[in-house]
C-alpha cells in the first residue's frame, strides 16, 4: 500500500497568510515586556539548563551537585549524598560550610534567600571564598528553583537549622531557624527539589523520573577527580539501592576503568600533575591496542565534552613530543614520516583535569573552554613533563612510538583506498550506490533512509516505500566490525562504502568533532546530511540484533554526531500475527508463552471468537517473510511504526560497552556475559 504524499490545501495556506497580516504595525514602548524575578528562566529555560527534556531535568541536579565540588575544590567538603525518594524528588547533601545564611548587606533578607531567588548572585565572583570553581554565574541555585515545583534547602551554621521553602521562581516565606541534628561544630547544607512538569513538557510521564545510572556514571567521574567519598541512595524500589565512590589514585584510578576491556602497551598509566600561572593540570593517560582514541576533558571538575584549549593544548603537545623523538633517535626511527594527531593519539586513553581561577565557557552549560592563555600553559607542561618522561622510561617511550608508528602506516594506506575511492567516483560522477532505492524529495528534513538487511526484505520495502521520503539500503550480509579494524580495511568494505556514501556527511576518522589536526582525508560535514531519520531495519532475531550491533558501533565510532543529533533510529518489526477470518492483529511481544496466551485471549474476547483453536497465529521469523503491505502497515508507515532512538547517557560507559561486546579482547566479554546471563530471558536460535 503505496500512500500519497499529503500537500498543504489551499485553505491552510490562506489561512496562515490571514495570520501574518493580524500582526500590529505599531511598535513603541508597550510592545516591551520586562519579566521579573526568575521568569525569565521559566519561559526560556533551555537557555539555562540546555534542554527541557532528560538532559535537562538532570541538569538541575548537576547545578547542585557542582556547588558541593566546589566545596571540595576550596577544601571544606569531605562527603557529598544524593538520594532519590520514593517520591522522585532528589535530596543532595554535602559537609562544606554550608550556603552563608546571614542578612545580605543590599537585599536585607538571608543570603540563603539570595541565592535562590536572584540570577548573578554567589560567592564565586571575588574569588575571595571560592579560587578555583565550576559554577561562575551565579545563575545555577537560582535555576533549581526556577525549574522546580517546589524545593527546600536546610542549611546547618553555627549550631542552628536554617530552612526555607521555593518553588517555580519564589521564595515561599522566609527562613525559619530550628533546633536539630547540628551541632556547634557541623555545618552542612542539604537541597531537595522536584523538576516542574511545566518546564519539562517533553519528557512522558512513564520516564518522569531520575535515571540512577545517569547520575551514578556523573558520581562516578567527580569521585575519580576528587578524593572525596561520594554516595548515591535510590530509595524508590522494593529495595533500596546504593553505591559509594572513591578513588584514592584519581585520574589514574579512572584511566585504568576506561581501559577495562582493553589490552594495555604501558602496563601503568601515565600521571602527572603542574600547576603554572595559577592553572592547575592533572593529566593521566594510557594506550592500548585499539585503533580508537578516548579523551575525557574536565575544567574545575566540569565535563567539557566539546573540548576547547586546555584539549587543543594537549593535542598540539602531544604531536610534537612524538615527532621530536623520532627526530632525536634516528638509528631508531631513519626513514619514518612525520606523524599526524590522529597518529599518535590511536589507542590512547586520556583524562585531562585542569582547574582555572576564571574560566571563559561557552554558554552557561559549560561545554567548552575558551580561555586562549589554557592552551599555552597546558601545551607546555605537558611538552616538558611527557618529553622527561620518556627521556627517563626509553622502553614505554619506544612501544608507544611504535604503536603510532604503525598508526602512521596504516594511515597512508587508507589515504591510498581514499584516493583510488576519489578516482573511481570521477569517472562514475559521484553516483550514489546502485543498490540505493533513493526518495523523490530534496530536503534532508522530510527525508529518512532504511537500512535493511537483506536483499529479500529490501525488495519488500522498495515496493511498500512512501517513494517520495523514503529511501532504501539493502546490505548484503553482516557489515565488518570496526571496533577490530583500521580505516583502510573499513573503507574497503562495499557494505560500509555504500552507507558513506549515501548518507552524505563523510566519517569521523577521530573522536574528536573539530580536529584541528586533521589529515585532509574524508571529512565529517553534518550539514551535508541526506536523511534526517536514518532508521536501522533488521530481523526480530540473534542474527538481527548482532548486525544492529554491528551497525550502531559503526556510528558510534565514526558518525558520532549523528547519534548525539538523534538521526539514529531502530526500527521494531512485529514478531507474531494473530489471524482469524480476515481480521487480524500484529504482535511486537517477546517469544514469550504467556504473553503470547493473554494476547491470543485478549484478541479472542475482542472479536466473539468462540473456538480458539480456529486463531492462526504466525511467526516472522525475518522481514522477507512479510509482503510490502504488511512491511509498510507494521514496520514503515510514520503513524502506526514503532521507532527507538539510538541514544546513549554517558560515553565513558558506552565507549567501554562496545570495547567489551565488540573488542579484541575475548575475557572482558567473557566476564560480562557470566554476571548478565541470568537477565536474558529467552535466546531466539
Amino acid at each position: 500500500m503505496n500512500p500519497t504524499n499529503n500537500e498543504p490545501s489551499d485553505s491552510n495556506i490562506l489561512e496562515n497568510e490571514t495570520d501574518k497580516n493580524t500582526l500590529s504595525d505599531e511598535y513603541d514602548a508597550n510592545n516591551i515586556v520586562v519579566l521579573e524575578g526568575l521568569d525569565g528562566v521559566r519561559k526560556r529555560p533551555a537557555m539555562y539548563i540546555g534542554s527541557t527534556g532528560k538532559r535537562g531535568f538532570h541538569h538541575l541536579a548537576f547545578e547542585v551537585i557542582d556547588n558541593s565540588i566546589d566545596e571540595v575544590i576550596g577544601g571544606f567538603c569531605t562527603k557529598i549524598t544524593v538520594i532519590l525518594e520514593k517520591d522522585n524528588s532528589c535530596r543532595i547533601i554535602d559537609n562544606g560550610r554550608g550556603i552563608p545564611v546571614d542578612i545580605h548587606p543590599t537585599k536585607k533578607v538571608s543570603t540563603l534567600e539570595v541565592v535562590f531567588s536572584s540570577l548573578h548572585s554567589g560567592g564565586k565572583f571575588d574569588k575571595k571564598s571560592y579560587a578555583v570553581s565550576g559554577g561562575l554565574h551565579g545563575v545555577g541555585l537560582a535555576v533549581v528553583n526556577a525549574c522546580s515545583e517546589w524545593a527546600v534547602v536546610r542549611v546547618c551554621r553555627d549550631g542552628q537549622i536554617h530552612t526555607v521553602k521555593m518553588g517555580k521562581g519564589h521564595i515561599h516565606g522566609h527562613v525559619t531557624i530550628s533546633e536539630g541534628n547540628c551541632y556547634e561544630d557541623d555545618s552542612w547544607t542539604e537541597v531537595t527539589f522536584y523538576p516542574d512538569k511545566e518546564i519539562f513538557t517533553s519528557i512522558p510521564d512513564e520516564e518522569y523520573h531520575f535515571d540512577y545510572v545517569y547520575l551514578a556514571n556523573r558520581l562516578r567521574d567527580l569521585s575519580y577527580l576528587n578524593t572525596i567519598e561520594i554516595e548515591i541512595i535510590d530509595k524508590r524500589g522494593e529495595e533500596e539501592k546504593r553505591e559509594t565512590f572513591y578513588h584514592e589514585n584519581g585520574t589514574s584510578d579512572f584511566v585504568r576503568y576506561l581501559n577495562a576491556a582493553k589490552k594495555p602497551i604501558n602496563s601503568e598509566p601515565i600521571r602527572l600533575i603542574k600547576e603554572k600561572d595559577g592553572v592547575v593540570m592533572e593529566l593521566a593517560f594510557q594506550y592500548n591496542e585499539t585503533y580508537n582514541e578516548l579523551i575525557q576533558c574536565y575544567v574545575n571538575n566540569i565535563n567539557t565534552v566539546e573540548g576547547g584549549t586546555h584539549l587543543v593544548g594537549f593535542k598540539s603537545a602531544l604531536t610534537r613530543i612524538f615527532n621530536n623523538y623520532i627526530k632525536a633517535h634516528p638509528r631508531d626511527y631513519k626513514n619514518e614520516k612525520a606523524l599526524k594527531g590522529t597518529d599518535v593519539r590511536e589507542g590512547l586513553v586520556a583524562v585531562l583535569a585542569v582547574r582555572v581561577p576564571e574560566p571563559q565557557f561557552e554558554g552557561q552549560t559549560k561545554t567548552k573552554l575558551g580561555n586562549p592563555e589554557v592552551k599555552t600553559i597546558v601545551s607546555e607542561i605537558v611538552y616538558d613533563e611527557i618529553s622527561h618522561y620518556f627521556d627517563s622510561h626509553p622502553s614505554q617511550a619506544k612501544s608507544i612510538v611504535q604503536k603510532s608508528i604503525l598508526a602512521q602506516r596504516a594511515r597512508v594506506a587508507s589515504q591510498k583506498a581514499r584516493e583510488l575511492t576519489r578516482r573511481k567516483s570521477a569517472l562514475d560522477g559521484l553516483r550514489l550506490p546502485g543498490k540505493l532505492a533513493d526518495c523523490s524529495s530534496k530536503k534532508p528534513e522530510d527525508c529518512e533512509i532504511f537500512i535493511v538487511e537483506g536483499d529479500s526484505a529490501g525488495g519488500s520495502a522498495k515496493q511498500g516505500r512512501d517513494r517520495a521520503t523514503q529511501a532504501i539500503l539493502p546490505l548484503r550480509g553482516k557489515i565488518l566490525n570496526v571496533e577490530k579494524a583500521r580505516l583502510a580495511k573499513i573503507l574497503s568494505n562495499k557494505e560500509i562504502a555504500a552507507m558513506i556514501k549515501a548518507i552524505g556527511v563523510g566519517i569521523q576518522e577521530s573522536q574528536e568533532i573539530d580536529d584541528e589536526d586533521d589529515d585532509g582525508g574524508i571529512t565529517f560535514d553534518i550539514s551535508h546530511l541526506r536523511y534526517h531519520k536514518i532508521i536501522i531495519m533488521c530481523d526480530a532475531d540473534v542474527d538481527g540484533h548482532h548486525i544492529e550491533t554491528l551497525l550502531l558501533t559503526f556510528f558510534f565510532r565514526f558518525m558520532r554526531p549523528l547519534v548525539d543529533a538523534g538521526h539514529i533510529y531502530l526500527a521494531v518489526p512485529p514478531i507474531y500475527k494473530i489471524v482469524h477470518n480476515k481480521k487480524f492483529k500484529y504482535l511486537y511481544i517477546a517469544d514469550e508463552a504467556k504473553l503470547l496466551a493473554d494476547e491470543l485471549h485478549k484478541f479472542q474476547v475482542e472479536h466473539n471468537i468462540s473456538d480458539i483453536s480456529k486463531i492462526k497465529v504466525q511467526r516472522f521469523k525475518g522481514l522477507g517473510e512479510m509482503n510490502p503491505e504488511e512491511l509498510w502497515d507494521t514496520t514503515m508507515e510514520p503513524s502506526s511504526r514503532r521507532l527507538h532512538r539510538a541514544s546513549y547517557e554517558d560515553f565513558a560507559s558506552t565507549d567501554n560497552m562496545f570495547s567489551v561486546l565488540m573488542g579484541s579482547e575475548v575475557e572482558p566479554r567473557r566476564k560480562y556475559i557470566m554476571d548478565n546471563y541470568d537477565k536474558v530471558q529467552a535466546l531466539d536460535i
